[in-house]
């Protein structure tokens, strides 16, 4: 299949929702940190399926120290994140706890114009400020 970025954004959202949702119940009479575990765990052995399925192993060609450095970073923070995320939704209710955690978009957008060089756009900015307004509102 040959999607388009938006289409793999519309299922990366999907998916997100669903994540909320089940993770709230999963981590109901679970400690949030082992759930954490068990969903990386998980997500590691599916992306190695897919890896597999795909014949997409391969050896790294070295790349340059600051992608490496960039990835485990990534890897860094998702860790945190998730961790985050699923002791808040244990603490509070994923109604607002998922909308509060996509702050990230504008951050995100921040950055990307701001560090990145990408285009800054009205249409950004103004669904980026929503983003937040609406976040606030449920934050406070």
């Amino acid at each position: 299949m040959n999607f388009s970025w938006q289409a793999f954004a519309l299922l990366s959202a999907l998916f997100a929702a669903l994540t909320a949702i089940l993770g709230k119940v999963g981590v109901a009479h679970m400690n949030s940190n082992l759930a954490t575990l068990i969903r990386t765990i998980v997500i590691f052995l599916v992306t190695a399926a897919i890896v597999t399925a795909r014949a997409e192993w391969q050896k790294p060609d070295g790349g340059n120290w600051l992608g490496w450095a960039c990835l485990i970073a990534s890897g860094v923070t998702t860790g945190l994140s998730w961790l985050c995320y699923f002791r808040a939704l244990q603490m509070g209710p994923v109604s607002m706890v998922a909308p509060i955690d996509k702050l990230s978009v504008a951050l995100v957008m921040l950055v990307g114009w701001t560090v990145l060089g990408e285009p800054f756009t009205l249409k950004g900015a103004v669904g980026g400020a929503f983003v937040v307004l609406g976040s606030l509102i449920l934050l406070f």
